[in-house]
């Protein structure tokens, strides 16, 4: 996910405790603790996402740097704030306990064959009255629409609003690759209805996501969405993709499963709740 900013403006935020003074970067959205030397003994960073949740970072510092700190940023956002951390990461998650977030939900890490005599996906044509097209030739203001309503029905991410420039960037970055990112098109009126997208950064590839429309679920567009994508990696010589899933969420776990993904891992999101 990439770091997001909103044209919200913040207090530049100075608190005192016992041992530390805590000051924000400016410009940016960076919180620093200094002992009484004037040393920086720990950092938290913060970004705000499109669904208007913002979201923390932890740089490596003193444990108890990190109380003040907190306390800085939720002050200066005034909101709740979340954070994520490796579901194996004892340290993570018992300072993140002692720093008043709570367990909010918990995502898998899959990793999915792209191997068609495993995943059983065999590219076939459109359904009728639909045709697919790369993202490169979608238009810019439609496919922004889609995604945000798509993400209404991913768990984590309702709400999600994009703004056009940070949308851009996100999709055309260098991890941006035409054939993965694919586009359901409704012939008739021109209606975006569905998409598959698969990042192609350093590493392993991405599914990103891959969903319809509720109007248009229950017909293979997302198997045929799929297949398409997962040809061009096996075709290249990728032979897995990796993939998140909500906890919760039954239907994405059950098709990621059925194409003979294998969990590899997990993260849990935290929140830390605005005091009244």
């Amino acid at each position: 996910m990439g770091v997001y900013s909103a044209g919200r403006m913040l207090t530049s935020g100075r608190m005192t405790s016992a041992q530390f003074r805590v000051v924000r970067a400016s410009p940016g959205l960076v919180w620093r603790a200094l002992n009484a030397d004037q040393v920086v003994v720990g950092a938290v960073s913060a970004f705000l996402r499109p669904d208007d949740r913002w979201f923390v970072s932890l740089d490596p510092g003193q444990d108890d740097a990190y109380e003040p700190l907190i306390a800085a940023v939720a002050a200066n956002t005034g909101s709740n704030l979340y954070a994520s951390a490796e579901d194996t990461d004892d340290q993570a998650l018992d300072l993140f306990g002692r720093l008043g977030f709570a367990e909010h939900r918990r995502e898998s890490n899959f990793l999915i064959p792209t191997d068609p005599q495993i995943t059983g996906l065999h590219e076939t044509a459109e359904p009728d009255g639909v045709v697919i097209i790369s993202a490169v030739d979608a238009d810019e203001d439609q496919l922004r629409l889609l995604d945000d309503a798509l993400r209404q029905d991913v768990p984590g991410a309702a709400g999600w609003k994009w703004d056009p420039g940070d949308f851009h960037e996100e999709t055309f970055d260098s991890q941006f690759d035409p054939a993965l990112y694919l586009v359901a098109v409704e012939a008739d009126n021109g209606e975006y209805i569905g998409l598959v997208r698969v990042w192609d950064g350093p590493g392993r590839p991405q599914l990103g996501l891959i969903a319809t429309l509720p109007a248009y679920r229950r017909r293979g567009l997302a198997s045929i969405l799929l297949a398409r994508a997962f040809t061009v990696l096996h075709k290249v010589g990728k032979s897995e993709v990796t993939a998140d899933a909500d906890d919760t969420n039954s239907a994405s776990r059950a098709l990621l499963l059925a194409l003979g993904a294998r969990r590899v891992g997990g993260s849990i999101e935290f929140v830390r709740v605005r005091s009244p």
